[in-house]
């Protein structure tokens, strides 16, 4: 429960503070330390870039929630000490008084003395244990930050050490000319004890650039994880990147954090360093020729010799690999994924996931590996950084894989695809619309195929059958046995599961549904987010927001369903209005721990277990998928559920922040039929060029802190604020 909550409040935390805090309010004692959220919990928040104001509610929740958990789950606890006070009701203590070590005179107002009969030793015992007590308390605290500070000093260490396992640095300057295509045949990979491929064929042409695609959950980012982590027998001259995880956040600057990716590099400057300090150590030596003897002079020379050649080819080397332009090529890099001068110097544990996922794929632009595997990059991207890397990623010089379901991304970036299905790879040249079409193509040819062989083995059964027993037939019989036993077995072509999703017609409401006029909003005076927004959504709306990361699209979203509250001007809503809102993070509002036909039980209860799973049935999530625990569920089966869970709400106005994320290509189409249907009002943030010119006749771009609207399309916006050119 404080996991979610903590999300809520501070949605750019990273998630091993979370955890961190979830597992200190589980497992520390807070009856005798009330103000420990406060004083602990809440600066830890803050500095994760948390909006203090929400902090503050947060951490008042939680104190209330202990407090509650406390007297439920402890019997009241009374303690007294055996001796009182006798005191008479009209007396006052000192706010001064001290204890002595005997008996303690308490003199009364009237001045009559009276005498305290308070037991001492018990006092001082008392005083003792909750000394001990605070002591061991912070004691723990020290250690449990430690432990955590160790933990995740220990994981990033784990991340490359296995980074170097897979990946030894690798002097790329001396793999120039050798054979650096993947050819590996009759291979397996299974997952979680499932088959992803078997008897598989991977062929990779150095060079290309491969999308690929397949059905969600087909095993896609497993295949590229296992070529990472060379679970099959990729050669180990390539060098190979899988862009999965977010760099860790630390003091390092952005800029540097994109440098050190370059190992090789790394590794040269480190022995100029150490070269060069070695000789200075020598030079200083040979400072005092007092002390040495010519043997000593002589060997000392010697090994500066030696030194300075090897400095050499190190200077060699780094010239090789145009070292003193790194700079400038890491900062281009970083300019091109939205990074501002003075953001490139920030240190990285300054930025949220997102931003910290750039920069990791910064990092991969940057050490240019002889095989780049990227996992929908465009995920996390604005249109002028999806513009800038297809670009990119155009004048790559080595090999790609790219995951991504995005069809006008892989139709600029894919010189061929790698299409998984039924366990096995299949490869197409040229980019997505041709894959598609010659699939198609290639489809109908397999079916006409196997409905030709099976009339003819008809043909042949059905005369075997006649004749096979009759005298004069049967050599002719036996003729035909023979040539049916050596027909090769063709498998029937693979039956495309129509995937459909579904949003029921909500009741019509008299205008006006829902206006926003003159609103602005911040979270604090010094910093408005968004302002001067005017916007007056119908029933048959269909807008899309687009914009820059960071201009305030989720943010004017938010105003619209009333997570946010205006800081000034008004919203107009209509009183019956239901809105149903997907977020981007929609999968921390799922219970991962439980299948999605218990979880849609939990949140709308009142219907059997056969009309949830038909309702799940109706997003694509069918026969035993809706009873997997959903954390085994891939990203884009896990954004259906929420899609079904949406859809129950009945919702008269449908609000989607990047709503195809994760989902394949088919559960796409599904989406932009449903919305076709929908009889309510849709408004979208989404990047995918595609989806917006399918559902869209309204494009409204949020950028500066300003809302309007555009005349063009979503074609015209992507030249007009990223001309296609080379990067």
């Amino acid at each position: 429960m404080s996991i979610q909550l903590i999300r809520k409040a501070v949605p750019g935390a990273d998630e091993a503070i979370i955890e961190y805090i979830d597992g200190y309010l589980r497992e520390n004692d807070f009856e005798d330390d009330e103000d420990a959220i406060t004083d602990f919990i809440k600066p830890i928040l803050i500095d994760a870039g948390g909006d203090e104001d929400r902090i503050d509610d947060l951490c008042e929740h939680l104190s209330k929630l202990l407090q509650a958990n406390q007297k439920a789950a402890t019997p009241a606890k009374l303690s007294k000490l055996e001796s009182s006070f006798t005191m008479s009701s009209q007396s006052g203590l000192s706010a001064t008084a001290s204890l002595g070590r005997g008996t303690v005179d308490l003199e009364h107002a009237s001045g009559r003395r009276i005498q305290s009969q308070v037991n001492q030793e018990k006092l001082r015992k008392a005083e003792a244990k909750i000394a001990a007590k605070m002591a061991k308390r912070e004691e723990k605290s020290n250690m449990k930050v430690q432990y955590e500070a160790s933990r995740l000093l220990d994981e990033q260490k784990k991340l490359q050490e296995e980074y170097k396992l897979y990946n030894p640095i690798l002097d790329y300057t001396t793999t120039k000319g050798k054979n650096k295509d993947i050819k590996i045949e009759n291979f397996d990979i299974s997952f979680a004890g499932r088959r992803i491929l078997t008897d598989a064929n991977l062929t990779v042409a150095f060079g290309r650039r491969y999308g690929v695609v397949g059905k969600n959950g087909i095993g896609k980012s497993t295949l590229l994880r296992a070529m990472s982590r060379r679970e099959i027998a990729v050669p180990q001259h390539i060098s190979l990147l899988y862009v999965e995880q977010e760099v860790h956040g630390d003091e390092t600057p952005a800029i540097e954090m994109v440098l050190r990716a370059d190992v090789w590099r790394e590794h040269l400057l480190g022995k100029e360093r150490e070269l060069s300090a070695r000789i200075n150590d020598l030079e200083s030596k040979q400072g005092n020729e007092q002390e040495l003897d010519d043997d000593e002079k002589k060997a000392i020379e010697a090994e500066k010799d030696n030194l300075n050649t090897e400095l050499k080819e190190v200077f060699s080397k780094l010239s090789e690999i145009e070292s003193d332009k790194a700079e400038s090529k890491a900062s281009a890099i970083l300019a091109g994924l939205g990074f501002g001068t003075e953001e490139q110097k920030r240190p990285t544990k300054e930025f949220s996931g997102g931003w910290r996922m750039r920069i990791s794929l910064a990092r991969a632009l940057f050490c240019k590996p002889d095989v780049l595997m990227l996992d929908e990059p465009d995920n996390m991207l604005d249109i002028p950084a999806i513009v800038w890397l297809e670009n990119y990623l155009k004048t790559w010089p080595n090999t790609l894989l790219v995951v991504s379901h995005d069809r006008e991304f892989l139709d600029e970036v894919a010189t061929d695809i790698l299409y998984m299905h039924s366990e096995k790879l299949d490869y197409y040249k040229g980019n997505f619309t041709n894959f598609h079409a010659t699939k198609q193509e290639r489809r109908k040819a397999q079916i006409k195929e196997y409905e030709s062989q099976e009339q003819y083995r008809k043909h042949l059964q059905d005369f075997i059958d006649r004749w096979r027993y009759n005298a004069k037939r049967a050599p002719q019989a036996q003729s035909k046995i023979k040539i049916l036993e050596k027909l090769p077995v063709l498998e029937p072509p693979e039956d495309e599961k129509l995937i459909t999703f579904q949003f029921p017609n909500p009741d019509q409401l008299s205008p006006p549904i829902l206006q926003m006029d003159e609103v602005t909003f911040g979270y604090n005076a010094e910093k408005t987010i968004i302002r001067h927004v005017n916007i007056d959504l119908r029933m048959d709306s269909r807008i899309a927001v687009v914009g820059p990361n960071g201009a305030g699209k989720s943010t004017m979203l938010k105003l619209l369903t009333e997570e946010n509250k205006p800081s000034s001007g008004t919203v107009h809503r209509n009183g019956r209005l239901r809105i149903a809102y997907f977020t981007q993070h929609h999968i921390d509002q799922l219970d991962l721990t439980k299948h999605a036909v218990g979880f849609m039980a939990d949140q709308f209860p009142g219907k059997t277990e056969e009309e949830y799973r038909r309702h799940l049935g109706s997003f694509g999530i069918t026969g035993m998928v809706g009873l997997q625990v959903m954390k085994t569920l891939s990203g884009g089966q896990k954004s259906r559920v929420a899609f079904a869970c949406l859809s129950m709400q009945h919702p008269h106005i449908l609000v989607l922040d990047e709503p195809t994320n994760h989902l394949d290509m088919e559960s796409m189409d599904a989406l932009q039929d449903a919305l076709a249907e929908f009889k309510g009002g849709v408004i979208i943030v989404s990047h995918d060029e595609r989806f917006i010119n399918t559902v869209c006749n309204e494009i409204w771009i949020c950028a500066g802190g300003v809302l309007n609207k555009f005349s063009g399309t979503i074609k015209d916006y992507k030249e007009m604020i990223c001309p296609k050119d080379t990067p």
